[in-house]
């Protein structure tokens, strides 16, 4: 059988991860094994973390709504439930956007949630 050589295969390797930990203090930056540990555990924790940011932004939204609905006498459920049922299809992205840059047109929908609640 042919011989192989794997330099440069396995130099690619190491390489790739010693990029992935630059930055890092001490051992986990520069050698091989500890820095290997370490991005496996950095890539680990940003994964989980990238479902987490949906999560949190998710509640951030829910609660700027429902500070705004409130100053319009109706709960976070009750002005959801209105635009629902007056066929307002907004994400809450856009209704916590609406509820911190333009509070007329928030009032608006309050308006439409409220007549059709």
């Amino acid at each position: 059988m042919p011989r192989v050589k794997k330099a440069v295969a396995s130099r690619q390797r190491r390489k790739k991860v010693l990029d992935m930990a630059r930055g890092y203090r001490g051992g986990r930056g520069t050698l091989l094994r500890t820095a290997k540990e370490s991005v496996d555990r950095a890539l680990k924790f940003a994964y989980r973390d990238r479902k987490t940011r949906k999560r949190s932004f998710r509640s951030l939204w829910i609660m700027r709504i429902n500070a705004a609905a409130r100053q319009h006498d109706l709960s976070y459920s009750r002005f959801m439930n209105g635009l629902k049922k007056a066929n307002v299809m907004l994400d809450r992205k856009v209704l916590a956007a609406l509820a911190m840059n333009d509070p007329e047109a928030f009032a608006k929908l309050a308006q439409i949630a409220k007549e059709a609640a």
